[in-house]
């Protein structure tokens, strides 16, 4: 933050402030008289505050190297204005004819014949500006500069004077030297100090004597400003780190100026706590006067470091009695392992074993000497294992897996033994111990020798399996043949059947047709006793035709023949029909027949020759069986599943639960014998349940013997073609 802006804040912008803001800028002109950006940037300021000029640069004119450059800037980055050089070579150029006008030039894109001209690019960025020609007192065709605005500008009278004293201000300093080169000494060194502050980890502040922020450095800037754009939390955090910091500068500067004092700000970034340490210094400046210099130290680590010193001590002292309790725990667990485990120091030197260890490397002073020997034997292989994994020879990682030959000092007996060895190393990878555990490979060497002897009768009963498999092989082969004899046989079978019910339909149709003839009185009027005989010829030839129907009707299906006829129909209709189409027999019957339709439309795509079928044939049998109480035909559809069903219930014989799969099979029923009282081939139920199959659907039972039974017909809505 400039010092003008400090001073001026929050005024407004009325005619009797205006003069005394017009006095404010003359004064900062007069002490800043060699310093062309501070009177530039002041006057920048000073527009935005008093004009609504909220984007503005000032370029001025380098008659040495014929150049626009910018000289300051405000709502622009000031990277922007540093770099802006714009050469004055074309006449025609916007910018050279902005310099040679007494106007405010526009300066946007334009067209040139077919072709689009974009508008100079300006610090300002892209789109639409105004420039202002800014003169001097020795006037000239030529201004010294330009006022680059973002917008269409008011030009009243305090912007007109500040432009008229800006540009005498330009035109002043471009007298007395080259203004490139004052500019980049200024620029130079401006940099040169931002750099040094900015490259110190700590914040640096420069404030005056009542708080306001002159200058600080980056990391200053992210504790202690924040912009409009960004976020409220972040805003809030910069004005409460403001509060406590201008109330320990003022504390520092009343009680004790020289000495450091504690802060606690908070970070805007994510809201944690951070503890800074004050160092404050009054600095003398002969144009801004008395300062403060304040550097921030940030103490949140170090004291976080005393914390946790003293934390890890606490938990050190924690560790130790850990470790001891560890310690006895670790021995109590090697002592309760079977297998010998022997720990060893960096040099090979054994340090710790437990008792199966101490059986194989230890033994009383008063032994024998064969005792003493063979524990000899035992370090002496132990040492050799170990020294291989001292000396790196560990393969992958850090274990040294190997096989050691040990004897039993108290016994004799040879032990061989599996020993894995494993490094205990530092944090920073010392080794510190071996841990080695013994174990003992007899009952292994039992178990493989065991595995051979079962490996070797593994393969004798292979061989033995492989034997019985090209046998069974052959015996599949010759079932194959045999299948495909039976399937030839069948095939011819149905064949026969499907001919001779043809053949024997032929002269049984003619016979009916003339028994009708005969019948109806086309021959004269027959005798009673005639009569009555012929009426028995016609219904004993209408039972052989339903005979022959259903055979043929069963070779179709069995050779693949029979031909489906897919439509569209109502199962609500289709029971009726049915129903009429059998009335003489539910008359004879004496029974009552009661259909319950659906609610639901049932439209199905099906066969309905096939389906009409099955429900004639459901029906048929329950008039068949049912000799008191009546038959109840439902009609049920299911939309979400898309499925239809026909339900025929009687109160008839019923049928046992062994026989209920029976009664589906050719040529089979309940009563095979010949004195069975209910006549029928077997075939009705056996053909419905293969056109249901045909459907995509399947017929279920549930009957109780001597309750009577209940047949459904379940089929998808749209039958697969």
């Amino acid at each position: 933050m400039s010092a003008v802006r400090a001073r001026s804040a929050g005024r407004a912008p009325s005619a009797a402030v205006s003069q005394a803001a017009r006095l404010e800028l003359l004064e900062y002109f007069l002490v800043h008289h060699d310093d062309l950006a501070r009177c530039a940037q002041a006057s920048l300021e000073w527009l935005a505050r008093h004009a609504g000029i909220k984007k503005s640069v000032c370029v001025a004119v380098d008659a040495e190297l014929s150049v626009l450059v910018g000289v300051a800037g405000h709502g622009v980055p000031a990277h922007d204005v540093e770099v802006f050089a714009w050469p004055l070579e074309e006449p025609g150029d916007v910018l050279m004819r902005a310099l040679r006008s007494t106007q405010p030039t526009p300066i946007r894109a334009r067209q040139s014949g077919r072709t689009a001209v974009p508008a100079p690019a300006t610090p300002l960025g892209p789109g639409a500006a105004v420039a202002i020609p800014l003169r001097g007192a020795s006037g000239g065709d030529t201004a010294v500069g330009l006022l680059l605005v973002r917008g269409t500008v008011p030009m009243t009278p305090d912007v007109a004077w500040v432009i008229t004293v800006l540009g005498q201000k330009i035109d002043q300093i471009k007298g007395r030297g080259s203004l490139s080169e004052e500019l980049r000494r200024l620029r130079r060194e401006r940099a040169l100090f931002f750099t040094i502050i900015n490259s110190v980890t700590d914040p640096i502040l420069l404030t005056d004597t009542e708080g306001r922020l002159i200058v600080a450095n980056a990391r200053a800037e992210k504790l202690f400003a924040a912009t409009e754009e960004q976020s409220e939390g972040r805003r809030r955090a910069v004005e409460l780190n403001n509060m406590l910091f201008s109330a320990a500068l003022s504390r520092t500067v009343v009680e004790m100026p020289s000495e450091a004092r504690e802060l606690l700000l908070v970070d805007p970034s994510d809201g944690s706590d951070l503890l800074f340490e004050v160092l404050s210094t009054t600095v003398e400046d002969p144009r801004e006067g008395t300062g403060i210099v304040s550097v921030l130290r940030n103490i949140t680590d170090l004291r976080r470091a005393t914390e946790q010193i003293e934390e890890n001590y606490q938990k050190l002292r924690v560790a130790e009695a850990a470790a001891r309790a560890e310690r006895d725990r670790l021995n109590l667990i090697i002592d309760s392992v079977a297998d010998p485990i022997l720990v060893t120091d960096q040099s090979g030197a054994t340090v710790l074993m437990n008792a199966p260890a101490e059986e194989l490397f230890t033994v009383a002073a008063d032994e024998d000497l064969i005792a003493q020997r063979t524990v000899q034997s035992n370090d002496a292989h132990f040492s050799s294992f170990i020294s291989g994994l001292l000396l790196g020879q560990t393969g992958p990682g850090e274990i040294r897996r190997g096989e050691i030959g040990l004897t039993n000092p108290h016994r004799g007996e040879p032990i061989p033994v599996e020993a894995i060895a494993g490094k205990v190393l530092t944090d920073g990878g010392e080794l510190t111990a071996v841990v080695t555990i013994l174990h003992d490979r007899r009952e292994a060497l039992e178990r493989a020798r065991l595995y051979e002897q079962l490996k070797v009768a593994s393969d004798e009963l292979q061989m033995r399996v492989q034997s019985a498999t090209a046998e069974l092989a052959t015996q599949n082969e010759l079932l194959r043949r045999q299948a495909i004899e039976l399937e030839q046989a069948s095939r011819l079978k149905s064949q026969f059947l499907a001919n001779m019910s043809h053949e024997f339909r032929t002269p049984l149709n003619a016979i009916l047709g003339y028994t009708h003839m005969l019948l109806q009185g086309v021959a004269g009027e027959l005798p009673p006793n005639v009569k009555r005989q012929l009426t028995r010829i016609d219904s004993n030839g209408r039972h052989l035709l339903t005979i022959i129907n259903e055979i043929l009707d069963i070779t179709r299906i069995e050779a693949g023949r029979m031909p489906m006829q897919i439509t569209e129909f109502d199962l609500n209709e289709l029971v009726p029909e049915v129903m009429t189409e059998l009335d003489a027999v539910i008359a004879r019957s004496k029974l009552a027949v009661t259909p319950s339709l659906s609610p639901r439309a049932p439209i199905v795509q099906s066969d309905r020759q096939k389906v009409k079928q099955i429900v004639v044939n459901l029906l048929s049998n329950a008039l068949k069986f049912t000799h008191e109480g009546g038959i109840d035909v439902s009609v049920g559809f299911d939309a979400r599943t898309r499925t239809a069903s026909i339900s025929v219930r009687d109160t008839g014989i019923g049928i046992a639960v062994e026989h209920q799969e029976k009664i589906f099979e050719d040529f089979r029923q309940v009563d095979d014998s010949p004195s069975r009282p209910y006549g029928g081939t077997g075939l009705g139920l056996a053909i419905c349940r293969r056109l249901a199959s045909a459907l995509g659907g399947r017929i279920t039972v549930h009957s109780d013997l001597g309750k009577g039974s209940t047949f459904t017909l379940t089929m998808p809505a749209e039958a697969p073609q």
